[in-house]
């Protein structure tokens, strides 16, 4: 029998995990030529997660978990959670029951035709503001233009099936800002991608603020591309062609005038755009030279506090 790893990363889902553990439960009572095991991953929960982990593990072989020392983020709790998995697929997904767990056996069932990925493609409920819906998807098509691989297909959620061969790539990687949904698409492999609509949230509240979308989407930018370092080079070339090109009129009027072109206003406005652009610059570059920075530590993506495997 073929053994099916699911991986689903956990900060605070005390409440949730008895559902999602449910659902996949049913999921494969439909499908008895497969094995299953779940991995849940406790990414330093500050509620009682761990406890519900550990009652639920006791109850049910099927179930296993790994305790982080601390919150280490979304990405790492997946690559921990495959990196610990021992089966013919893994399957990633979010515990907060917006990945239908009812989507699986079409998954499977992809991955059987000989698919070594199968991605999904998330469409947002008609109670999901226009605004995420739209920022959402500008982002993976901006992310798409600047960088070398094509994220406006499998880029945008985390519910994906790997093939095993996959995996033992993935399992390899060593990089220190992770981004799994780039890193998938850039693999290769023969890829296919399913169309969901997400849940709503059964309970709790999501961690992702602000903040953290926007780290993540400098995380997904400067992962697959170097082509700001080249927007901030060619930035530099324009404005310092256009500072000469308008230093010039200038100059003429005060040649043949004989007077100033007074105007402090100007003078300061200038000043502080160009400060401002130069700043811009030096942190493009510092973005890269921090992800150096982090890489030739070669800390590890997260450390292991406990574990039932």
């Amino acid at each position: 029998m073929k053994k099916i790893s699911i991986v689903i990363p956990a900060f605070n889902e005390e409440q949730n995990i008895p559902l999602i553990h449910q659902k996949i439960s049913e999921v494969f009572s439909a499908l008895p030529t497969y094995n299953f095991e779940i991995i849940f991953v406790n990414d330093g929960s500050r509620d009682q997660t761990q406890n519900v982990l550990e009652n639920l593990s006791s109850q049910f072989p099927e179930v296993k978990y790994l305790e982080f020392s601390r919150n280490f983020g979304h990405q790492p709790a997946v690559k921990a959670g495959i990196d610990y998995s021992n089966s013919n697929a893994v399957i990633s997904m979010d515990a907060d029951l917006q990945h239908p767990a009812e989507l699986i056996p079409e998954m499977i069932s992809a991955w059987e035709e000989g698919f070594d990925i199968v991605y999904t493609i998330r469409k947002y409920p008609k109670e999901i503001s226009r605004f995420k819906r739209k920022t959402s998807d500008y982002f993976y098509k901006f992310l798409s233009k600047i960088s070398d691989v094509d994220m406006t297909t499998g880029g945008g959620s985390d519910f994906r099936l790997m093939d095993a061969s996959v995996v033992d790539v993935m399992r390899n990687m060593q990089e220190s800002d992770l981004f799994l949904r780039g890193l998938s698409t850039w693999m290769g492999f023969k890829q296919k991608g399913i169309k969901f609509t997400a849940n709503e949230r059964f309970h709790g509240e999501s961690s992702y603020n602000l903040n953290k979308m926007m780290k993540f989407a400098f995380t997904g930018i400067t992962a697959f591309s170097v082509k700001p370092l080249y927007l901030a080079a060619y930035l530099g070339f324009f404005f310092s062609l256009l500072s000469v090109v308008i230093y010039i009129p200038y100059v003429l009027h005060a040649f043949f005038a004989g007077t100033e072109i007074s105007g402090w206003a100007s003078l300061i406005m200038t000043v502080v755009f160009f400060g401002g652009l130069q700043l811009v610059i030096l942190g493009i570059f510092g973005i890269y030279l921090g992800k150096i920075f982090k890489q030739v530590k070669e800390r590890p993506n997260y450390i292991i506090r406990s574990k039932n495997f």
